[in-house]
């Protein structure tokens, strides 16, 4: 079994899975729902970013008494609800949307950018962060430079970048709650020899 170094074990893999599990979700929705109506493409999105501002802001709280980690969650969930906000308030046509997801996804990318290098993660980890990150920024990019969108191929457009981002999140989670599991089972193991030496010694 592989060392694993647990300063790089990522304790609210939860929260990633739960995070890739809604975005996911969202994704085929997205994709597969065929919605027309602005109002109600408006309404979903903005319920989707609230619902992963919050999954957000409960990692933050999980991770608030650890000296890294939960300023991470902080600045994502401020930006899920930033957008959420944004698009209730300021989405009356399907070009102020696009500007405001546009900004959104690249927001989301670089922050997720920078969280790869500026928190204490592992080579895969990393690498995921940087995935994400880049995809964000992609997307965003093309949303803002595509034109006038109708709104059908929008939903389909986000709904297949947050289909990504749900994907990535999951991967993340499931190898940080694997590295748990090595750990604990390698802890437990390193516990059991030291009691045997120690029985050993006795005799």
């Amino acid at each position: 079994m592989a060392k694993i170094n647990r300063k790089y074990i990522d304790k609210h893999w939860s929260v990633f899975l739960f995070r890739g599990a809604l975005g996911a979700a969202f994704g085929c929705f997205a994709l597969f729902s065929g919605m027309t109506n602005f109002d109600n493409v408006i309404a979903v999105i903005s319920i989707f970013l609230l619902l992963m501002g919050i999954i957000d802001a409960v990692g933050a709280l999980y991770c608030s008494n650890k000296k890294h980690g939960w300023f991470n969650s902080v600045i994502d969930a401020a930006i899920d609800v930033a957008a959420a906000v944004t698009l209730l308030f300021m989405g009356s046509n399907i070009a102020n949307v696009v500007v405001i997801i546009s900004i959104y996804t690249i927001a989301s990318g670089v922050v997720d950018i920078f969280h790869s290098f500026l928190s204490t993660i592992d080579p895969t980890d990393q690498f995921i962060r940087v995935l994400a990150g880049v995809i964000g920024c992609v997307f965003g990019l093309v949303i803002l430079n595509a034109g006038d969108f109708e709104i059908s191929i929008f939903i389909r457009f986000f709904g297949a970048y947050m289909m990504i981002v749900g994907v990535t999140s999951l991967i993340y989670g499931a190898h940080n709650r694997s590295q748990e599991i090595e750990d604990k089972i390698a802890r437990s193991n390193s516990a059991k020899k030291k009691i045997i030496k120690k029985h050993t010694r006795k005799k």
